[in-house]
């Protein structure tokens, strides 16, 4: 394979390397839970699908694109993940630079998520960006002018964290009221239990999902009160950044219409500003390879 780039994703839950070319297709792909263990033993997860990517491309890449969960450390090029607590500022980009022979770009999970989306998925065409992912947490990632927004140490796209309840619950990030603490899927089943839904105690949001679909009026409940606050957040971002579209992906965005529907609902009455009105909320196309395609963009010679 000729002119390939390597893309690494890097999750609390799964490990993921691919094979990219120029169009943007995914080429070879692998991936393996993200082990247990010291700070060796993840990377030797690691390791062992750069390995297995090199001989897939006959034994060289031109430059591999780094996306891990945050936060990340641009100017040093290292990563503390919050869910995966043994890589405290663990040097990626060096470690992953020695072990192909070759240059690597790194960027937030959210920041490949959009850019993926972009390129090849739901977010073609859109230069105000903002990609999001509603699942156990809830990320994003900003293309503003047609150009991935880093921010200052590569954590910009943190919308999770945007406070949409002053006196809301502690989210594990240490603040209050963040748009996490209700939308995100695990966070939607326990308010629904404590509302009073007949669920098991380890029951998620796909179960949640099932039962709002079935009609349960608490689980319904539940999903409008997660979509307002993604709408009151997107709203806030739109604001900001001058947006022209939303990409929304994840597990809870696969429960479709129980999570869009009211969340353009809701969209509507927070957006009175005419420059906002033409904004867009759309369903991301692209799935567990959004993160992967992204990455490699971050070193193709394709523009963003």
């Amino acid at each position: 394979m000729d002119d390939l780039t390597l893309a690494l994703d890097i999750g609390g839950t799964k490990i993921a390397v691919g094979l990219v070319d120029d169009e943007g297709t995914l080429m070879h792909q692998g991936k393996l839970p993200t082990p247990d263990g010291d700070a060796e033993a993840i990377w030797a997860v690691v390791d062992s699908l750069l390995t297995e990517a090199l001989a897939a491309a006959g034994g060289r890449v031109r430059a591999a694109g780094i996306a891990s969960a945050g936060p990340i450390d641009l100017p040093t090029g290292t990563v503390s993940p919050i869910n995966i607590p043994e890589w405290q500022r663990f040097p990626v980009v060096e470690r992953v630079s020695m072990a192909i022979g070759a240059t690597a770009r790194l960027a937030g999970d959210g920041l490949c998520m959009a850019l993926g989306e972009r390129w090849r998925g739901a977010g073609r065409g859109a230069d105000f960006l903002l990609g999001m992912v509603v699942s156990t947490g809830v990320g994003g990632g900003l293309v503003l002018d047609g150009a991935a927004y880093d921010g200052r140490t590569g954590n910009a796209g943190h919308v999770g964290h945007v406070v949409v309840d002053p006196q809301g619950a502690l989210c594990s990030c240490g603040g209050r009221g963040c748009v996490e603490t209700i939308a995100a899927g695990p966070r939607m089943a326990q308010w629904a239990r404590e509302q009073g839904w007949d669920a098991p105690v380890d029951a998620d949001a796909k179960a949640l999902a099932e039962a709002a679909n079935a009609g349960d009026a608490v689980a319904l409940r539940a999903f409008r009160r997660g979509a307002v606050a993604v709408a009151a957040m997107v709203a806030s971002v739109a604001a900001v950044c001058d947006l022209d579209r939303v990409v929304i992906g994840g597990g809870v965005a696969k429960s479709g219409a129980l999570l869009f529907d009211p969340v353009r609902d809701a969209l509507a009455s927070y957006t009175g500003l005419t420059f906002l009105r033409d904004l867009q909320v759309v369903p991301a196309e692209l799935g567990g390879e959004a993160g992967l395609v992204g990455a490699a963009q971050l070193v193709t010679s394709v523009p963003y």
